[in-house]
This record gives C-alpha cells, structure tokens and sequence, in this order.
C-alpha cells in the first residue's frame, strides 16, 4: 500500500521538538505584530515606560520601510542591549506579585525580540551619566554583533528597517502607505490624549503630518483641538466622578453629536487605551435613552483604580483588561455618565446664569455627598401662581408699565416634576387652539436692573417662531427651543417615573409560550427565576431543554414572548443583568409620549411657554428628544454682535 501526503504529513506530526528560539520570535511576533503600527505601539510603550518627555517618529513608506522611533527617556545600560533582545527578558516585573499589580504599559518582554527576528534592526542608547551612546544591530537572524559606540543625545531610539523582508507572506499582507499611515496616526492620536506631558512629531518620507507640543492637562483645549476637532469640544460635557477606590475623569459628548461609527471612542484605564464589554456595556446603557439606532456616542474617558483591581495580561496585544469587580467597575461608570448625560448642557449653561443650578441627579449621588441648596421656579411660577416676586421686577423694572412680572427663583428643588396629571393641570397643551393673539400679553422684560433678578437657566420667553419655536432671552444672549422635542421629552420622562417607580404589573398569557433552549439556557433560566420574576416574566422549567412562559409585563402583552425570553437569557449569560424588558417598555412610552406632545403649529401664550422653559430644567436628559435630537440651541451675545458684525 502506498503512502501519501497525508500519511507523510502524520509521520512528520509525530515527532515533538523544541523549536529554534529564531521560530519561537517570529511564531510570537505573529501575535504582536501585525503592521507598521504594532510595532510603533510597543516602541512608544517602551518609551513612555522609560520617562519619555518627547516622541519623535519617522516612517517610510507608511513605516514598511523604515521605522524610527526617538525618545530622551532613561536609556539602556550597554550590557543589557544584548539582553532586551532576548525573549522574556524585562526590567519591568520580576516575580508573580508583580504580574499582580502592573502599572506600566509593557511587561512581557516580547517586543523587541519579536519585531528585530522580522526586519533589519537597529537599536541605540543612551543614559545620563554616560559620555556617548551604544549601537545594537541585527538583520533578522538569531545571532548579533556586540554593541559599538554611537554618538547620541540621551534616551533612545530604535530603527526598523523592511519589515517582514524575510517573512514575505505577512509583507503581502500589508496594505497602501496612506492606510498603513492612517493607522499609525489614530494609534499614535490615542498615546497623545492620555500622556499630553509628551511632545510627539510624525513625519511620514520627511514631511511632518503631526507635531504636537506639551500640555498640562489631558484635557488642555489646544490639544484636544488639534486631536478631536472644534466641533467635539463645543459638544464636550465634563465628568469628574469618584467613589469606592476609583475615578472617572474626562468628556463625554451630548448626544447632539453622536456619530455613525465608534471612530471618537477613547477609554483609558489606568492609561493604557483599552476595549472592553464591561465598559462598552456600562457606556452603551448610559447613553441608551439619548441615541437613534445604530447611532455611537463620543467621548474620552480614564478610569482610575488601584493596580491589583485589574488584570492586564489578558491579551496579547494587551487590548483589553480584565476587571476584580467587574460589577461594581460598571455600575460604577454607569452612574457617573447617567448623572452627567441626565444634567446635559443646562449644568454648564447654569454656571454661567446669575442664579447657579444644581443638575439633576447630583441629588442623587451614591456617595451621599450634598447637593447644594440651589433652586428653579416651577412650571406654577412662570405664570406667577402664588409666588414672590421681586421688587424691581414687580415695578416692571427695565420694561414699559404693566409689563408681566417675572417670577424670583425660589422654592422647588430640581428633579424630576410632578405627576403627569399635575403636569396637566398646569400646563394645558392639548385644549383648542385660541384665536386670540399672543401680542395681547407683553413679554417679560429684562432690563438693566437684571442681575438683582435671579434668573433661570433657560430664560424668560419672549416669544414663539414659526409655531415650532420658542425664543427665550438671558443675560448671555438668546435660547432657542423646539416645543414639540422638549415637551415630548418632558412626557416620557414623567411616563417612565410613573411606571418605573411602581410595582412592575404581570399578564398572565392565554396561551403559555413553550420555548425549547439549550440545557445551559435552561439552567440559567431555572437559577435566575427570581430575577425573571422581577423583570416581570413568570418562567417554568418543564424539561431537560424546554421552558414555558406564563406571565410577561402588562405592558408588553403584545410582545413576542419567546423572543423577549430568549434576549433575556442572552443578555443574563453575557452580562449578569438584563435591560431588555425596560428598554421595550421606554420604547413604548416613547412613543406614547410622542403622540403626547405639543405639535408644530400650536399657538403658545407666554406663560405656557415659559411653563415649558421651567419643566425642560426640571427634567432629566431634557437636551435630547426621545429620538436623539436636540431640543434647544443657543446664541450668545458675542454670537449675535459677530453676525451683525458689530464692535469692528
């Protein structure tokens, strides 16, 4: 019987040996090297490991073929040259505790050897309290010459040359010098926001394509300018947030901003850039009521938190991390964007007023920290329902005689507003529309004795445009509100309160649905009863791989009840926890709360609009419609003088 390929492949399979430590390199550069900008990533880590205070990178032909990289960190000791290109060799951790609690962005000690067994490289050193540097040279092979003397300022710099030349099916892999490039430049985008103590210059065939000065802060305007553009800082909201031995710092954009793809997604944990599914999810939920389908929000975030609560040495090009607590990290990130995102841009435009407002949910801080005793008017004030009134506004101060009093600030705390059926009584937006014209009711001035008024943050309405929208003055300059957005907003809000806050009503189905999952399904469904019990679904285990569903949230009768549990089941096995079933129910009252609202082409009086006014600062996430859109804009003085041209 004659023997072929394969029974020659078995034979050959059968024999076990070590491989040459050349084949191990390249075997492990496989794992970390996979372009031009793998290897400028471990380079850069090494530098900014060693103190770096300026990056200077110098590619060819979209780095394939050269790669430079200089920095003026610590340098490396001549005798242990030789001894960073072998593998596993570091000076960085020394034992298993150290693996333990890694703060640096390398470890492994797998870069240089794996990058110098695929090019042509050379490396250079130098320290303080040396009088000149020392040169390394390889070509790829497993043997090297010792190191020579090199004139050179102190630091280090690295040259690699053709890569992957002696590896030529992972050369045909690379791509075009600009998309080669292109990855070189986010990547390099992504060291720069969180080390802005470092200078960095690009230059690509000797044309520099980044050149990037110290900063003071990762959040210096001038660099963020540089790397995200003026448009993300004008949609920037800060977050600072602490609590239980970890820090959320940095900008998130409103939701007015979100993009079509995930490309201004910055997350940094203990500075390394990472992409994980806790945070992801953590970041998903928080935005999930402010974004159109398939829309991604912006942001730039670092998650500070001490070494041993996670595990860095999860990947192999340490992409991602592994959280101790996973749980508590999330929720932790959840609720400090959800307070954020809930204050929106009115925190910022209240810091500016001449009567401060507190968010929102600052009341509702985990860390029990008080809020400050800051107020707004009610929706009872903007029509002077039983409230004080200033002096000098009750005189008409800065405004004709007679002119509509404009209410003090005083009395309700922020945060979510009354029932909806107080709402109503209040604000009466669905009774026939007048034929009476707003001109009847003057406007409420503001005049020069304004700054003894405290005003809101939103402004006092001076009249409506077109029927969609409400113009309303501040000391700062002019708001502009689409009614229809805002008040959609301020229903589904007050709907959710009011059914999120009850005891959640079951519907027993008239036909239980029997679902057939797998066995790991079933036991999860069987485990986690009480939780689906909870989120308002009666499940039975009626075999080895089969459930049946019994009862589903009154809400949802109408709902698809074994889709609904089979997404429950899945978003339990991946994340512990299931929004599922209130995110079906937000959608419905999303929709209920848009049928709701004050349509285009509805006459407003002024005390209804400033009702509005008054509700949109007392609402949570009241920047953004239901369906991710804006609800107000505005114009600041210095905007209106500009396109008037005045004061040139």
């Amino acid at each position: 019987m004659r023997s072929g390929p394969a029974s020659a492949s078995i034979r050959a399979m059968s024999s076990i040996r070590i491989l040459p430590p050349q084949l191990i390199n390249q075997i492990a550069a496989g794992e970390v090297i996979e372009r031009p900008a793998s290897v400028v990533k471990e380079l850069v880590e090494n530098s900014l490991d060693a103190g770096a205070g300026s990056l200077r990178i110098d590619l060819e032909q979209g780095g394939a073929k050269l790669i430079r990289v200089t920095d003026d960190g610590a340098g490396i000791d001549r005798d242990d040259l030789s001894l960073a290109l072998s593998r596993h060799a570091t000076s960085k951790i020394g034992c298993s505790s150290d693996l333990e609690a890694v703060s640096t962005l390398g470890f492994r000690g797998e870069a240089l050897p794996s990058i110098a067994s695929v090019s042509r490289f050379s490396i250079s050193s130098r320290r303080s309290d040396d009088s000149h540097g020392w040169r390394l040279q390889g070509d790829g092979s497993e043997r090297h010459d010792d190191p020579c003397p090199a004139p050179m300022a102190i630091g280090t710099s690295v040259e690699v040359r053709d890569l992957f030349y002696n590896v030529p099916a992972r050369r045909k892999f690379l791509r075009t010098d600009k998309t080669e490039l292109g990855h070189v430049d986010q990547l390099l985008t992504r060291f720069a926001l969180a080390h802005a103590e470092v200078s960095v210059r690009l230059s690509h065939n000797g044309r520099v394509s980044l050149d990037l000065a110290q900063a003071d802060s990762p959040l210096a305007p001038e660099r963020l300018r540089r790397l995200l553009g003026e448009q993300f800082l004008a949609h920037a909201l800060p977050v600072d947030e602490g609590a239980v031995g970890l820090r959320l710092f940095g900008l998130v954009a409103s939701p007015a901003f979100a993009r079509g793809q995930g490309d201004m997604q910055y997350f940094y944990v203990n500075g390394r850039v990472v992409r994980d599914k806790v945070i992801t999810h953590a970041v998903r939920q928080a935005y999930r009521d402010l974004l159109h389908h398939g829309r991604q929000p912006a942001f730039l975030l670092f998650c500070e938190l001490p070494p041993r609560q996670v595990d860095v040495n999860v990947h192999p090009a340490k992409h991602e991390v592994r959280f101790r607590e996973s749980r508590q990290v999330h929720d932790f990130i959840f609720r400090a964007l959800h307070r954020r995102l809930s204050a929106g841009g009115r925190a910022a435009l209240a810091a500016g007023a001449a009567t401060l407002v507190q968010a929102p949910a600052a009341e509702a801080r985990s860390d029990g920290a008080s809020a400050a005793s800051q107020e707004v008017p009610s929706a009872a004030a903007a029509g002077n329902g039983g409230h004080q009134v200033s002096r000098s506004t009750a005189r008409g101060a800065g405004g004709p005689a007679g002119a509509a009093p404009r209410p003090v600030v005083r009395g309700l705390p922020l945060g979510v507003a009354e029932s909806l059926g107080s709402y109503a009584a209040s604000l009466d937006f669905q009774r026939p529309p007048t034929s009476a014209p707003d001109d009847a009711l003057p406007a409420p001035q503001l005049g020069p004795d304004a700054e003894t008024d405290a005003v809101p943050p939103l402004g006092f309405a001076i009249g409506q445009l077109n029927g969609i929208y409400i113009l309303s003055e501040t000391p700062e300059g002019l708001i502009i509100v689409d009614m229809h957005a805002a008040h959609e907003r301020i229903g589904y809000e007050r709907l959710k309160q009011a059914v999120h806050g009850a005891d959640l009503v079951r519907q027993p189905l008239l036909m239980p649905a029997s679902v057939h999952v797998s066995r790991a399904e079933a036991d999860l469904a069987e485990a986690s009863a009480e939780l689906l019990a909870q989120l308002g679904l009666v499940v039975d285990r009626l075999g080895e791989m089969q459930l049946v569903v019994r009862e589903v949230p009154a809400m949802l009768g109408g709902a698809d009840a074994e889709q609904l549990l089979r997404d429950v089941l899945s978003d339990l096995t991946e994340h512990g926890r299931s929004e599922r079933i209130a995110a079906e129910m937000d959608a419905l009252l999303a929709t209920m709360a848009c049928h709701g609202a004050v349509r285009a082409n509805r006459r407003l009086t002024i005390a209804e609009m400033n009702a509005l006014l008054r509700d949109m600062e007392r609402t949570e996430r009241a920047d953004q419609c239901n369906h991710g859109r804006p609800t107000w804009t505005r114009l600041t003085q210095r905007e209106l003088d500009a396109l008037f041209l005045r004061g040139r």
